[in-house]
């Protein structure tokens, strides 16, 4: 009987495992790895002709990114790069699990350290041991309420010292070098504070030290690796820029580590800059003023750059659309009249903050950000099957996300309160709730709006970064007229 019974399920039993074993074949084939080899090329794939691509895109990246965002909008491509391929990363789904890759497998700092090449320019010890990141994370934007007030004086003083006009007089003054004076004296009275942030020779040192960081980093790359050990000290400032920092903040480093060393960390009147907060988590050999001094210059390097060149945009993007100015003017007085100049209060001026992110959207800094290495020996295997090896370059095409017009309405078309009314339309069609303040707000990251990146490397400053420039902007809006308006009493710039 039960012989009868296996006889009956036989043809059962076998027409199951070949079902079972054709989905398996089928499974494998639709999730068979795609080495690298496999990712399709937007240019050459000839020997010759991916170096002659290579140097034709240091002239062209922008073209040659976005022919092959249009082509895999949601999948990988690579274009030649002098020595490696760079994978570029398309789609929201890929972009967030770069974003949400442990860094022990696709490393943020392998991927900076390409691009910067900052052994060379801003010092071995920041790129072995980027300690200092955690105090931007932590200390830096937990202070922001607390310091906002020292900022927000700064801001005052720093655009009347820098710009020094005087009654209505038009005055022609460099954007971007203006810009740089300023951004560093703000920064710095969060950083080292009053006098040392308005003292000439050290913010000078800082904005000279920014801009041939980002020269030095670039003429570097285009060495190949085994001649920048060689080439790399050559070609950096940083010696000399470091050497003229240490003159200046090595006795000040030198009297806060006595005083801790007498009084212990929280002695009296010790002040709540970035020296203190450095000194908070510096173990051995990072508490020298020679290891401070360089952490200082780095975190100076990266707010100057960053934050300059975002409100340059913001600048031409205001002249070139004037019908933003008295909106944001209006919404500023109106706040600060409420509410005073408070850390707070920018939270409640939606049209500057608005305004800041659209300026990001149209103007990323590069083509190219979130830059990433594969550290892991197994290298990355991404969801759709594709795996890149030990060792791969991939970076997330900005420009074409922030102009695709699947992401954003009129994508090519600057709209200062194109935020704002999202969040108005977000506020009507859902209960409020504590987090709604921050939709679509200039600090909030996602894969479709990426100046500060995504995920679990998303920009640690950001928080400061946007409290800086929306009070930059208020200050502005209110304190000077734009072009074409009947003269006030305001100032012009």
């Amino acid at each position: 009987m039960d012989n009868l019974k296996l006889d009956s399920l036989k043809p059962l039993i076998q027409y199951g495992a070949l079902a079972g074993i054709g989905l398996f074949l089928v499974y494998k084939t639709m999730h068979k790895p795609k080495r690298e080899d496999e990712i399709p090329i937007v240019g050459s794939s000839g020997f010759l002709s991916s170096y002659l691509d290579a140097f034709t895109y240091l002239l062209k990246a922008p073209e040659f990114i976005q022919r092959g965002y249009e082509l895999y909008p949601n999948g990988i491509f690579r274009v030649a790069q002098l020595y490696h391929w760079e994978y570029i990363v398309c789609g929201p789904k890929l972009v967030k699990e770069v974003g949400n890759t442990p860094e022990s497998v696709l490393s943020f700092y392998a991927g900076v350290d390409e691009m910067t090449q900052t052994k060379y320019t801003l010092g071995r010890s920041i790129s072995e041991d980027p300690y200092h990141q955690l105090t931007v994370r932590s200390s830096l934007t937990r202070n922001l309420h607390t310091c906002f007030p020292d900022v927000r004086d700064e801001i005052v003083c720093a655009f009347d010292d820098v710009l020094q006009l005087q009654g209505s007089e038009w005055k022609p003054l460099p954007v971007l070098p203006t810009m740089m004076n300023i951004v560093s004296r703000v920064s710095n009275r969060l950083f080292v504070g009053l006098p040392l942030c308005r003292n000439t020779e050290y913010l000078d040192n800082n904005v000279q030290h920014t801009i041939d960081v980002v020269r030095s980093g670039m003429s570097i790359s285009l060495f190949p690796e085994f001649m920048r050990p060689t080439i790399g000290p050559l070609i950096s400032h940083k010696e000399l820029s470091w050497a003229r920092a240490l003159k200046i903040l090595g006795p000040i480093l030198e009297e806060r580590l006595a005083k801790e060393a007498e009084l212990g960390s929280d002695w009296p009147g010790k002040p709540n800059d970035l020296i203190s907060w450095l000194l908070e988590i510096a173990v051995g050999e990072q508490r020298t003023t020679e290891d401070l001094t360089l952490r200082i210059l780095a975190i100076n390097m990266a707010a100057i750059h960053t934050s300059s060149m975002a409100f340059t945009h913001a600048l031409f993007d205001l002249t070139t659309h004037p019908e933003h100015f008295l909106p944001m003017r209006e919404e500023a007085e109106r706040v600060v009249r409420e509410e005073g100049w408070t850390k707070a209060a920018l939270n409640n001026m939606p049209k500057i903050d608005s305004f800041l992110r659209e300026s990001q959207r149209l103007n990323p800094g590069g083509s190219l950000v979130m830059q990433r290495r594969v550290v892991s020996k197994d290298g990355f295997r991404f969801s759709d099957g594709t795996v890149l090896p030990h060792g791969a370059f991939m970076s997330i095409p900005s420009r074409a996300v922030h102009y695709d017009t699947s992401n954003y309405e009129n994508a090519a078309t600057f709209d200062g309160f194109r935020f704002e009314r999202e969040r108005v339309e977000h506020m009507a069609q859902h209960e409020p709730s504590e987090q709604d303040i921050f939709k679509r707000h200039m600090i909030s990251v996602a894969p479709d709006h990426l100046p500060f990146g995504t995920g679990k490397h998303a920009c640690p400053g950001r928080f400061f970064a946007a409290t800086e420039l929306k009070a930059m902007l208020a200050h502005l809006v209110i304190k000077y007229d734009p072009p074409l308006r009947k003269p006030t009493n305001k100032r012009y710039v």
